[in-house]
């Protein structure tokens, strides 16, 4: 039997590492954010308490381009949502909708309201290794927004809110541009009008309490697998097995 050389050896070995490397990739799950709208978005990732930063919180994506990374391995959840509007004027950068501290990398910090959220909670549930997601109008509308998963198993459907709700935002929720300049976003009865009941605090920070309002169906019924208020149906949050990637599209 023929002996083996070293360096015959060493590129065996290295074939190896090399395909275990891919093979272990292959398991891992992606995040993919999307921009098909007609103008630049600007990304905005923040964790929920406990979990690191992706992507350093944010970027620009200019329209018709992708992302891709992957969260970590283990439990991580947090949201999504992009900014509009974004600029650099005397040194300091703002955005006109989800602004984060005029930062372009949130490094944790959340966005102004309204904006449109997608929900992530990733590699939970044991064995079943579920990654829950759902889009939240509960803070209002600023950008068309889906999640789509990729591969999963069990009931993995497409969420979100395809319609531009910026064309038929009521005039009492609607915030514009400076001074009477055009709409921007659409905010929550919440947002417009601060009382504990459309905000769903004190007495009404219950499930039996915090009850849909005219405000809310507004966004329901364009956008039916979206949250509208606080308590909204908690089966909105889906729970998909495996899945190989979850694309958060603007725009779809």
């Amino acid at each position: 039997m023929a002996k083996t050389s070293l360096p015959q050896a060493a590129s065996f070995l290295l074939l190896l590492l090399i395909s275990s490397a891919t093979a272990a990739d292959t398991g891992r799950l992606f995040l993919t954010i999307v921009n098909h709208c007609p103008f630049t978005v600007w990304p905005a990732i923040q964790p929920n308490a406990g979990h690191p930063v992706l992507e350093r919180g944010g970027f620009a994506l200019p329209t018709n381009t992708h992302r891709s990374f992957s969260p970590p391995s283990t439990h991580w959840s947090g949201r999504i949502w992009g900014r509009t509007g974004c600029s650099h004027y005397n040194g300091k950068f703002s955005c006109v909708t989800g602004d984060c501290g005029h930062r372009l990398e949130c490094n944790g910090l959340g966005g102004a309201t309204p904006a449109s959220l997608a929900q992530f909670d990733l590699h939970h549930g044991g064995h079943q290794d579920l990654s829950s997601y759902g889009v939240s109008l509960v803070d209002g509308f600023n950008v068309p927004m889906t999640v789509t998963p990729h591969e999963g198993r069990g009931v993995c459907p497409v969420v979100g809110c395809r319609e531009d709700l910026l064309k038929t935002c009521p005039a009492h929720l609607q915030l514009r541009s400076g001074h009477g300049g055009h709409v921007v976003a659409c905010k929550s009865g919440c947002e417009a009008f601060r009382t504990d009941e459309l905000c769903c605090r004190n007495h009404y920070n219950s499930p039996q309490t915090c009850r849909a309002s005219s405000h809310s169906l507004f966004f329901k019924h364009a956008c039916p697998s979206t949250m509208t208020f606080a308590h909204d149906s908690p089966s909105l949050m889906h729970d998909c097995s495996s899945p190989r990637e979850l694309k958060v599209i603007f725009c779809h």
